[in-house]
């Protein structure tokens, strides 16, 4: 077995010293181009690869990123994850992956194992950004990270999201404009999701606006990434006060209530719409197709991660929320609502 190649052969080969071969591969200091050359022909022609452990021990700095979702499977997350993982190779860093699965007690436990794998930053999405242990715990270790989806309240944090109210307004007035009048909120436990307690600010604004009465709520409880069994999801949607539309907190929830109201015999949209929040794209797979906002997912984890790695390399950046640009994004599973009898009330 031929003997591994270390960083005094670089340095032999380079003509130069161990320390000068080290600083040309960490770029801890200027070095002339003429030496650089020497070494970055050495490092390639050998094949070295430097040891990422000991590189760490030098430098305490482990070109490690921790990225906390509520789910895997949601595309929505997937979408975003894979946005983050792109800018975080182009700049020579890995990712630890990690999912609460939607219970927020979780999340402290979480930042605690990552902080323990000596993480630089994060990127995170949580269940309350303005109410989070896990966040205190990150900001008493000054370690950075930017939250993903969540809008904090607090000015001095970081976050990447859209206008979830807005979104959620935008959404309920073109339901109002197709003639609803009686549409009701479906969403997991706010308690699980301040994404979708916003959303609801948005869509009572929405009927505020036209004169109508507040939407009816039905929170729902998740098992892992999927909603209630389509039997309990489809009695509770039974004790509902005959809404002509749904509006989902988001798409997967969304998909469940169209199975849920078909399974009692409720026809989308002839009976009543269904709409939801985030746009995954499976949406627009199905008959009838899901009318949502839409949210520029993948392009919200890149802009994250340019900021993590802006503050991990201690450049100066403006703290806040980031909000991009969502869509409204048009689909069979909406249409005018019903037209109501004339003994009905």
């Amino acid at each position: 077995m031929s003997e591994p190649v270390s960083i005094h052969m670089v340095a032999a080969r380079a003509g130069c010293s161990i320390a000068t071969v080290s600083r040309v591969i960490n770029g801890t200091a200027q070095t002339s181009a003429e030496v650089r050359e020497r070494v970055e022909e050495a490092v390639s022609a050998l094949a070295y690869r430097p040891s990422e452990i000991g590189r760490s021990l030098k430098t305490r700095k482990t070109r490690t990123i921790g990225i906390v979702v509520p789910s895997f499977t949601n595309p929505v997350f997937a979408s975003s994850i894979a946005g983050v993982e792109e800018v975080a190779r182009a700049h020579s860093r890995t990712v630890l992956l990690t999912a609460t699965e939607y219970h927020g007690e979780r999340e402290e436990e979480i930042v605690e194992t990552l902080l323990a794998k000596q993480v630089e930053g994060l990127v995170l999405t949580v269940a309350d950004a303005d109410n989070s242990r896990a966040l205190d715990r990150l900001d008493a270790a000054k370690v950075p990270y930017v939250l993903l989806y969540n809008q904090p309240a607090r000015a001095d944090r970081y976050a990447v999201s859209v206008d979830n109210i807005a979104g959620a307004r935008e959404l309920v007035g073109q339901l109002i404009a197709l003639g609803h009048k009686r549409i009701a909120f479906v969403a997991g436990r706010f308690r699980t999701s301040d994404r979708s307690l916003l959303r609801y600010q948005g869509c009572v604004e929405a009927m505020d606006e036209a004169g109508l009465p507040k939407p009816e709520v039905l929170e729902v409880d998740y098992a892992g990434d999927q909603p209630e069994e389509p039997d309990v999801l489809a009695t509770k949607l039974r004790g509902l006060n005959a809404p002509t539309a749904l509006f989902c907190s988001n798409d997967l929830l969304a998909l469940a209530v169209i199975a849920a109201s078909r399974s009692i015999g409720m026809k989308v949209p002839g009976d009543v719409s269904v709409a939801g929040f985030d746009g995954i794209s499976i949406g627009t797979m199905i008959e009838p197709s899901l009318a949502s906002i839409a949210q520029p997912t993948r392009a919200m984890g890149t802009e994250a991660m340019e900021i993590l790695h802006a503050l991990c390399q201690a450049a100066p950046v403006e703290p806040g929320v980031r909000l991009l640009q969502h869509q409204f994004r048009p689909g069979g599973s909406i249409a005018a609502a019903p037209v109501e009898s004339k003994g009905g009330t």
